[in-house]
C-alpha cells in the first residue's frame, strides 16, 4: 500500500501495490495486491468491466442502472503474461493491467492507445460520514474532446469542465450551472479519431474533471460506494452509444401521439378552461395531440385526487377531450400530503412505507400540498402499491402520467438529509447512496403501474430526475428553464446531449417555463423543438395572465408556429423509424456532428448543428433579428430544405434566415417519409404515404419503420421495415424498395416527389416494366412527383 497524507475530513490516500496473484473464473480475472482486488470482466469483445475492491472486501454486485437483458458475449478472450503486465486480448482490443500498480492501459490490436490510467484507481476513508471515497484518473490524449453526462447545461465538448451528479432542483438554472436534474454518469472521449465510453455505475454523489485541475488528466470519483466502470470500445461513437444501451437497456416504442405535439401550462383550470384550449387548437386548425394538467387539477394538491370544484366529472371530461383527439397527461409528484382524512396517506403510513429518519421518525418536509411524506421507492414492495394506484387515473381517461419534484425536492431542506434511510432492494441505505436514484425509480413505478393498467395502450411517463436506465420507462425534460435567447441555446445543446447519454426521448419547456418569451423568440423555439423528440409548449402561471399557447403572440408568428407543428405530424412516419432504431439498438434519435463525422475535427467543438436521425440536419436561430446563419455541413451533399438548394460538405455555408424558415438541411440520397396533414394521431386513415427523396450520387439506404403507432402487437412480428436503396448516376436515377413485414397499414399508394434530378428527365420505368413518359403534371418545379402503389419494388427515371 502507497499513501499520500491529506488534511481535514479525509484520511490517508491508498494506492494499490505489487499484484501478489491473480485467477480466472470464466471470463472474468482477479488480480490481487496487498490489500486491494480488481476484478476484471470482459462482457463483450468491445466491453470490459473494471470493478474493485479497495480493502479487500467487494460490496453487493447490484445495479439500477443495469438492464436485466444485458448478456455476455465476448467472441474470443486470452490472458498472456509479459514482465511488467498482464494483458487480456479480445478481438478488439488489448487491456494491460501493470502489475507494479493495477493500472490500466487500453489499446487496439494495433496497439494505439485508446485509455490510459494516470494513477488509475485510489482511495481513502471518508471520516467524516463513512465509507470510503473512491478514485479513477485517467490520462487525456492529445486533442482529446468529451461529451455526455446527460443534461449539463453547457458546451457539448466537456474538455475543461468539472461536473458533478446530485440531482438538484434547480430552478431557473443559467449555462454551466451544476449539478442539474439528472444524474447520468456516463461519458466518452474521442481522440485521433479513436471513440470510447466510460459507464461509472455508481449512485453516489459522483464527479468528474475532463482536464480543468490538469490540462493533461481526467478523473472520475464518487464519495462512497465502489469504483465499478464499464469500458466501452467503438471506435465510433454512434456504436458506443449503441453498447452502452445494451448495458443499462433500450426504450420500448412510445404510442405514436406522444410524438406529436403537447401543451402544457402551470395551470390550466377549471376543466371549462382545459375545454377551451382544446377548441381552439381545432377551431385553428393547429396539430395537437396532448393535453397537460398540472398540480391544480388535484384536491388540495393530493395525489390521486381531483378536485370537486374545478373538475367534478373527471371522466367526462377526459371522455369528450378523447372524442376531439386530446390525451391527457396528469403531473403526480412523490410528496403524499400529511392528512389522517386521506386515503393514500393512511395507507402509506400504516404499511411502513414511507421514508424514515435515522431515528425512525417519519421524513417529512413542506413541498405543494404542505406537509408531506415521501415513499420510498427503493422498497419494491413500495413500487408495486404505487404502481397499483394508477389503476384509477386510468379508469378515468388519463393516457401518460407526469413525475415531477422527484430529485427529491423540499422546499425549507432543498432535498432530503443525508440520514434518511431506504429499503435499497434490501440493503439498507443512507439517502447518500439512493438520493440519485430515488426519481429514476418513482417513474419506473409510475411506468408499471401505467402499463398494467393502460393495458393494451400504450404508456406515456414523463420524469425530472433520472439515473442511467431511465430510458427504458419514461421520457424526460430539461427543467424549469427560463424564457430567453441563451436558453434557446441551452435546449439544443441538453438534448443533444441527453440524447447521447441513453435518453433520446427528451424535450425542453417551448419558449421557457419562467418570464415571458416575445413572439420571435417562442416561434424560433418551437422551429427547434419540431426536432426534439418530446415537442410541448410548457409556462408557469404569472401576474399578467399570460397563457402560452401556438396564437398567443398574433397572427404573423402563428402562422409561422402552425406550419412548423404541421412539418412536425408530417414528419411523423420519419420520427417514428428514429425512435424505431433508438429502441431497437440504442442509437441516439439526435446526434452531435461530432458523432456523424468524429474524423472531421471541425465538428469536435460544435454545438449548434445536430442531426434528427439520419436524413435532417438542424441549425436552430439562436439570436434576435438574425437574417441569415453559417452551418457547418459535413462531407456529403445536403439540400436546403426550403429551397432544395444543393450544397457540398465539408464546409460552412451561409443560409437565409426569415422568419418562417430555419437552418433545415436533407441529406443527399435520403429518402424521406411523410404523412399527409393532421390534427392529430388517429385522426383519419392515412391513405398514401409520401416519400421525399433527394438524389445522391453512389449507392445511399434509407428505412421506414410502421406498425399500428399504439399496442402490443409489434412484439409478436406486426410491423413492417420497408428499406430503400437509391443507386443513382448523373444522368439516371434508380430507387428499389424491399418490403419485409406482417402490419396491414391502411395507405395503398406512395406519392414520389424526387428533389434535385442532376438531368432533364422525359421517361421513367416501375418494376422494369414499360416505358412511360413523364408528363407536365409530373413536373412541379424542379421537383418530380409520381404516385405509385404501395408494392411497387423499384423505379428508374432517365
Amino acid at each position: 500500500m502507497q499513501v499520500a497524507t491529506t488534511s481535514g475530513k479525509y484520511s490517508v490516500k491508498h494506492y494499490p501495490d505489487k499484484i501478489q496473484s491473480w485467477k480466472k473464473e470464466g471470463n472474468y480475472f482477479y488480480f490481487y495486491t496487498s490489500e486491494t482486488i480488481l476484478e476484471l470482466r470482459v462482457i463483450s469483445d468491445k466491453i470490459v468491466r473494471f470493478r474493485y475492491a479497495a480493502d479487500g472486501t467487494f460490496q453487493r454486485d447490484f445495479s439500477y442502472g443495469v438492464s436485466e437483458k444485458l448478456e455476455e458475449s465476448p467472441e474470443y478472450f486470452d490472458m498472456r503474461e509479459w514482465p511488467d503486465s498482464f494483458e487480456i486480448i479480445t478481438t478488439a482490443i488489448r487491456v494491460f493491467v501493470a502489475r507494479e500498480n493495477l493500472r490500466i492501459t487500453i489499446t487496439d490490436i494495433e496497439g494505439r492507445i485508446i485509455n490510459q490510467d494516470e494513477t488509475g484507481f485510489h482511495w481513502q476513508y471518508y471520516l467524516q460520514k463513512g465509507g470510503k471515497i473512491v478514485y479513477c484518473t485517467k490520462l487525456v490524449q492529445e486533442g482529446e474532446a468529451f461529451y455526455g453526462l446527460g443534461d449539463k447545461p453547457t458546451d457539448l465538448n466537456l474538455r475543461g469542465k468539472r461536473l458533478e451528479n446530485f440531482g438538484t432542483d434547480a430552478y431557473g438554472y443559467a449555462k454551466d450551472t451544476d449539478p442539474l436534474y439528472r444524474n447520468i454518469p456516463f461519458y466518452y472521449g474521442l481522440h485521433n479519431g479513436i471513440g470510447y465510453g466510460i459507464f461509472f455505475d455508481n449512485t453516489f454523489r459522483t464527479l468528474y474533471d475532463f482536464g480543468k485541475e490538469r490540462d493533461d488528466v481526467s478523473s472520475f470519483w464518487a464519495r462512497g460506494g465502489e469504483m465499478n466502470y464499464y469500458f466501452i470500445y467503438g471506435p465510433e461513437l454512434l456504436k458506443v452509444a449503441e453498447s452502452y444501451a445494451r448495458i443499462t437497456g433500450t426504450a420500448e416504442l412510445p404510442p405514436l401521439w406522444a410524438l406529436g405535439y403537447h401543451q402544457c401550462r402551470w395551470s390550466y383550470f377549471p376543466d371549462t378552461r382545459v375545454k377551451e384550449i382544446g377548441q381552439e387548437f381545432r377551431k385553428r386548425g393547429i396539430p395537437c395531440d396532448a393535453l397537460y394538467l398540472d398540480i391544480d387539477y388535484m384536491e388540495g394538491f393530493r395525489c390521486f385526487t381531483w378536485s370537486k370544484e374545478r373538475f367534478p366529472d373527471p371522466k367526462g371530461l377526459l371522455r369528450e377531450l378523447s372524442a376531439d383527439g386530446f390525451k391527457t397527461v396528469v403531473i403526480i409528484d412523490p410528496g403524499i400530503k400529511v392528512d389522517p382524512e386521506y386515503p393514500i396517506y393512511q395507507e402509506l403510513v400504516q404499511k411502513g412505507y414511507a421514508c424514515k429518519r435515522a431515528d425512525g421518525a417519519p421524513m417529512e418536509g413542506d413541498v405543494w400540498p404542505g406537509k408531506c411524506v415521501f415513499p420510498d421507492f427503493t422498497d419494491p414492495k413500495v413500487r408495486e402499491w404505487w404502481a397499483g394506484l394508477f389503476r384509477s387515473l386510468a379508469e378515468n381517461g388519463v393516457r401518460g402520467v407526469w413525475n415531477d419534484m422527484n430529485e427529491p425536492a423540499v422546499f425549507e431542506l432543498g432535498t432530503f438529509p443525508e440520514d434518511v434511510r431506504h429499503d435499497y432492494d434490501g440493503e439498507n441505505v443512507s439517502h447518500r447512496k439512493a438520493h440519485n436514484v430515488y426519481g429514476h425509480l418513482m417513474s419506473k413505478a409510475t411506468a408499471t403501474g401505467l402499463k398494467r393498467h393502460l393495458m393494451p395502450n400504450r404508456p406515456f411517463v414523463i420524469t425530472r430526475s433520472a439515473y442511467a436506465g431511465t430510458q427504458r420507462w419514461s421520457s424526460v425534460w430539461t427543467g424549469d428553464n427560463i424564457a430567453s435567447w441563451e436558453h434557446l441555446w441551452l435546449a439544443s445543446v441538453q438534448c443533444q446531449r441527453l440524447a447521447v447519454s441513453g435518453l433520446s426521448f427528451a424535450g425542453s419547456d417551448i419558449g421557457g417555463f419562467i418570464g415571458e418569451p416575445d413572439g420571435e423568440l417562442y416561434t424560433r423555439w418551437i422551429q427547434l423543438g419540431t426536432f426534439h423528440p418530446l415537442m410541448r409548449t410548457h409556462s408557469a402561471s404569472n401576474e399578467t395572465g399570460f397563457d402560452q399557447e401556438p396564437w398567443s403572440f398574433g397572427p404573423e408568428f402563428e402562422a409561422v408556429v402552425k406550419s412548423f407543428i404541421q412539418l412536425r405530424y408530417r414528419l411523423l412516419p420519419y420520427l417514428y423509424t428514429t425512435f424505431w432504431q433508438y429502441a431497437a439498438y440504442g442509437t441516439p434519435m439526435l446526434r452531435p456532428l461530432a458523432f456523424v463525422a468524429q474524423h472531421d475535427e471541425n465538428t469536435h467543438d460544435l454545438n449548434h448543428e445536430f442531426m434528427m436521425g439520419d436524413s435532417l440536419l438542424i441549425s436552430h436561430v439562436s439570436e434576435a433579428g438574425m437574417k441569415e446563419k453559417s452551418v457547418y455541413l459535413p462531407e456529403g451533399t445536403w439540400y436546403y430544405y426550403f429551397s432544395d438548394e444543393r450544397f457540398t460538405g465539408g464546409q460552412s455555408v451561409t443560409v437565409p434566415t426569415p422568419l418562417a424558415e430555419m437552418p433545415l438541411f436533407v441529406k443527399g440520397g435520403a429518402v424521406v417519409p411523410q404523412y399527409p396533414d393532421l390534427q392529430y394521431v388517429g385522426e383519419k386513415k392515412i391513405m398514401e404515404m409520401i416519400l421525399q427523396v433527394y438524389y445522391g450520387e453512389g449507392t445511399t439506404h434509407s428505412i421506414l419503420y410502421e406498425d399500428a403507432g399504439d399496442h402490443y402487437a409489434y412484439k409478436t412480428g406486426q410491423y413492417n421495415l420497408v428499406r430503400f436503396k437509391q443507386s443513382s448516376e448523373p444522368a439516371q436515377f434508380r430507387l428499389k424498395k424491399k418490403f419485409v413485414g406482417k402490419f396491414e397499414a391502411d395507405y395503398t399508394h406512395h406519392r414520389l416527389r424526387i428533389h434535385g434530378l442532376p438531368f432533364a428527365p422525359k421517361e421513367y420505368v416501375v418494376d422494369g416494366g414499360e416505358v412511360r413518359p413523364l408528363l407536365p403534371e409530373h413536373l412541379k418545379g424542379n421537383v418530380v412527383e409520381i404516385a405509385l402503389e404501395r408494392k411497387f419494388e423499384e423505379i428508374v427515371i432517365r
